[in-house]
């Protein structure tokens, strides 16, 4: 059962020491500050989904703070990249989101985006209700430069990407995380923060929704796979953070090229080798050499890659090409 901290039997004089202290061990140390005279009241349930920590807030109108010094005072010797990213969404009442400069008016159904590694502040009129999701910084695996592009903007999801994000979160917030065994509520944790980073590329460069620009970066994306075909460590997930982008949105990209990251690399890879072993002239390199010159660490999984592509072992190839497999040719193979 999630963890829930309320005023409701908290005596009249305490309720707002109690609140702060509450929101500030559940979340992020900050300073609520209400704005009525009467008693306040306030309830927030909390869970975690593998990495993720996923909270609700009700509570009356106030102003919830968090200040350079609150922010010096929590974190420590790890600095920024110890304190956390947030998703707030607004489920019900209205609020103010400020940081960075800017300032986002959310209406129910709208969502920000906030750093709690810089200042910031939630002013809301009235009562209200709110979702916070919050995750470590390295799990969302994009630029602290796109981070900042986005922060402190309102995110409606009446249409587009924030309509399909809405009441996915809405339901995941209302589900009790311990329904989920460990290891799927870890996959589903990596998946949402997955969406958050889409969410965030798409919104910090505006431009990669335009035919145009998306096509420039798949060229990018193309010509980067082309110069490091050798290094056996590319992957969709280094190809991805060398264009500052989520993995989410570089296997968009390919969503329309017939094909995925990981098998166009395995097929230009194997193009490569294919070349060099046909090449006539000259003294030949071992097939293992070739194999590990174009990034196959395995020679045997090079030889099984190689034959379920071309039907023939690379020294076939070769032969047939070079004369120079130094096997008995068969006599239906042309050769």
């Amino acid at each position: 059962m999630s963890p829930v901290l309320t005023t409701a039997s908290v005596p009249d004089r305490d309720k707002v020491a109690y609140w702060n202290d509450a929101v500030s061990r559940t979340l992020v140390p900050v300073t609520v500050t209400p704005r009525g005279d009467g008693p306040f009241e306030g309830r927030i349930t909390t869970d975690r989904l593998g990495h993720l920590r996923v909270s609700t807030v009700e509570a009356d109108a106030g102003r919830t703070s968090r200040t350079p010094t609150l922010i010096a005072g929590s974190s420590g010797s790890s600095g920024s990249s110890g304190a956390p990213v947030a998703v707030g969404v607004q489920v019900s009442g209205t609020a103010v989101f400020v940081q960075d400069g800017r300032r986002a008016e959310l209406g129910a159904g709208d969502l920000v985006v906030y750093d709690t590694a810089r200042p910031y502040s939630f002013d809301h009129p009235r009562r209200f209700a709110l979702h916070v999701f919050q995750f470590p910084r390295h799990a969302l695996g994009v630029s602290d430069h796109d981070l900042r592009q986005v922060t402190g903007r309102a995110v409606g999801t009446g249409d587009g990407f924030g309509a399909t994000l809405f009441p996915f979160l809405v339901d995941l917030a209302s589900s009790p995380a311990d329904g989920h065994p460990p290891a799927v509520a870890n996959w589903l944790a990596g998946h949402v923060v997955d969406l958050f980073a889409t969410l965030i590329t798409e919104r910090a460069r505006p431009e990669g929704t335009d035919a145009d620009a998306r096509s420039r970066l798949m060229m990018r994306v193309l010509d980067h796979i082309n110069r490091n075909l050798g290094d056996p460590d590319l992957s969709p997930e280094r190809i991805a953070r060398e264009h500052r982008i989520s993995v989410r949105y570089l296997h968009r990209l390919f969503e329309g090229e017939g094909t995925t990251v990981g098998r166009l690399v395995k097929q230009r890879r194997l193009e490569e080798c294919g070349r060099e072993l046909a090449r006539p002239g000259g003294t030949a390199p071992t097939v293992a050499a070739v194999a590990q010159r174009w990034g196959f660490v395995s020679p045997a999984h090079f030889s099984r890659a190689f034959r379920a592509a071309y039907g023939v072992s690379p020294r076939e190839w070769r032969g047939r090409h070079t004369g120079r497999d130094g096997l008995v040719r068969s006599p239906v193979s042309g050769g």
